[in-house]
């Protein structure tokens, strides 16, 4: 791809959500000169944007807080950090301070307090945008960043695309921040067609390891002819068979999904909705739910519709790149994760950090991984055009092309989901069936040794295809590695959690997967029945 553009600054941020816009702020607020380079627009583009996220707020009371975080720890698995959540629950109280005097306008409650408990999406991305630019960031939208340069001295920036222009760029940066958000498969959930997990390819390609990649099977229910997956309003409904039975009401109808599903289609109904209050704070309190509903005719609360489950991926798994220390390093130096493009274990341990956990981590893993990438930049002794750099990626891009076939993206992306998406295979897991749909994983690297289009869209694609089928692979090599069942990994021939797997799983490499073991700091804590095998 020729070089078009080149410029030289201290941080690069690659992504332009939550996690990307904190990242950016807090490294320009460091005194160090910032590019956030963006898949879509900063503003509008990833899961947070369109709809609205709820926070992971608990009050400075230590009883609260020790609780909470024990509960955490237990839920997770044991491997999840206490130290690391009690950090989450501090610097998010104050970086929604920091949202407010910015002038979010938060509700207050009847004694004037501001309730910092959610944050609508549109509103908040377009501060968070205005702020960003207001501390001297230069913002790259529609750049898909392609692949990371790197010496051995670690990462030294990044090569992409303009997707309006076709100019290709090329950022020499000292410190790469990766905030590209986690892999969901182009499932078709609300705001995730742009997670498709470049950020991983491209760290791995540069020596990154990854960790949780196991603890991803999580699916999210949504209308059938639309997007919106927000599951906690079926807290409100019953669900029904396609001959208009009963299945479950309440708040267990969101686990039961997948195993109705597999019997037949199943319908909702927010009946548990009675009364005209009860549905007039649903529609205030997620509008979003409702438009996809009423666009179709549909009144949710006195029609059923059809439900499908939409695969999040490492989205609201907890998978992503290992991080090695608290300013979000990675094991390459130079680079920084946050977001989901990080590794959620920290916090969640086992389970999804979905909902308020993972909306809080972006705010202070892109806080603490801007600030920290800040300070390696600026300690370096000389700017990164300077240093002999060379491109990392190979995987869908023309320089890993040794045959003269054409890579056909759209064939592979669809080849690729095949064996993620399906229930089936991916969440109600066995070792025969994980192993098959790994192999037929495997036999499709081959076709990424064709030559990319030319065109823009031809390359962006390529590549998205690469990462989809490389996280795949990580995701399935974890899961049958992790002979256990704990969180979100579950095997059919080992229901149990076993003590003697309390570890992460850590994966490195793109053609030859490996994996080894990380102790975590509570593994103690977990109770061992006196026969020490499993609970």
């Amino acid at each position: 791809m020729p070089q078009q553009q080149q410029i030289t600054t201290d941080v690069l941020v690659l992504g332009g959500g939550p996690a990307g816009a904190w990242a950016a702020w807090n490294a320009a607020s460091q005194g160090a000169q910032v590019i956030l380079a963006d898949k879509g627009y900063l503003g509008t583009s990833g899961a947070t944007a369109p709809g609205g996220t709820t926070l992971l707020v608990i009050p400075p009371v230590a009883e609260l807080r020790d609780a909470a975080v024990e509960s955490r720890l237990r839920a997770g698995g044991y491997l999840s950090e206490n130290a690391w959540i009690h950090r989450v629950l501090d610097q998010v109280e104050q970086n929604l301070a920091q949202v407010e005097e910015w002038g979010y306008p938060f509700p207050k409650d009847q004694d004037g307090n501001p309730l910092r408990t959610h944050l609508h999406g549109p509103e908040y991305m377009k501060l968070m945008r205005r702020v960003v630019r207001k501390a001297g960031v230069k913002i790259w939208d529609q750049s898909p960043a392609l692949e990371l340069l790197h010496d051995e001295h670690g990462v030294g920036g990044a090569r992409g695309i303009n997707r309006l222009t076709g100019e290709a760029w090329e950022v020499r940066a000292n410190a790469v921040v990766i905030a590209t958000g986690g892999c969901a498969f182009l499932s078709k959930g609300l705001g995730c067609n742009v997670l498709t997990g470049e950020g991983l390819l491209m760290s791995a390609e540069a020596g990154a390891e990854l960790s949780g990649m196991e603890f991803t099977r999580q699916y999210a229910p949504s209308f059938a002819d639309g997007t919106v997956t927000r599951g906690r309003m079926l807290a409100w409904a019953t669900l029904y068979d396609a001959a208009g039975n009963p299945l479950h009401r309440g708040d267990r109808t969101f686990g039961s999904i997948p195993e109705l599903m597999l019997k037949g289609p199943v319908y909702a109904r927010l009946d548990l909705a009675d009364t005209v209050e009860k549905r007039e704070f649903l529609r205030r309190a997620h509008p979003i739910f409702f438009m996809p509903l009423e666009r179709a005719g549909i009144d949710p609360f006195q029609d059923k519709f059809p439900l499908t489950l939409r695969y999040e991926g490492t989205m609201r798994g907890t998978g992503g790149l290992r991080l090695t220390g608290t300013a979000c390093e990675t094991t390459v130096p130079g680079l920084y994760a946050a977001g989901d493009a990080a590794s959620r274990e920290k916090i969640t341990g086992a389970i999804s950090g979905g909902g308020a956990y993972n909306a809080s981590w972006a705010i202070c893993s892109g806080s603490w991984a801007g600030r920290g990438a800040a300070r390696h930049a600026l300690a370096q002794p000389r700017r990164a055009d300077s240093r002999q750099l060379r491109a990392a990626g190979r995987l869908g891009l023309t320089a890993g092309a040794d045959a003269r076939e054409p890579l056909d993206a759209k064939p592979l992306i669809a080849a690729v989901q095949q064996e993620i998406l399906p229930l089936r295979i991916n969440y109600f897991r066995s070792e025969p069936v994980v192993a098959a749909a790994l192999k037929r994983l495997d036999n499709l690297m081959p076709y990424l040794a064709g030559r990319p289009p030319a065109t823009v869209q031809g390359i962006v694609q390529s590549r998205e295809a690469a990462a989809m089928l490389q996280a795949g692979r990580w995701i399935y090599t974890a899961a049958l590695a992790r002979k256990e069942s704990r969180g979100l990994q579950q095997l059919a021939e080992y229901p149990a959690l076993d003590p003697r797997q309390t570890h992460r799983l850590i994966l490195s490499g793109i053609d030859r997967i490996s994996i080894t073991t990380e102790k975590v700091p509570h593994a103690h804590e977990l109770q061992v029945p006196r026969e020490e095998r499993v609970i």
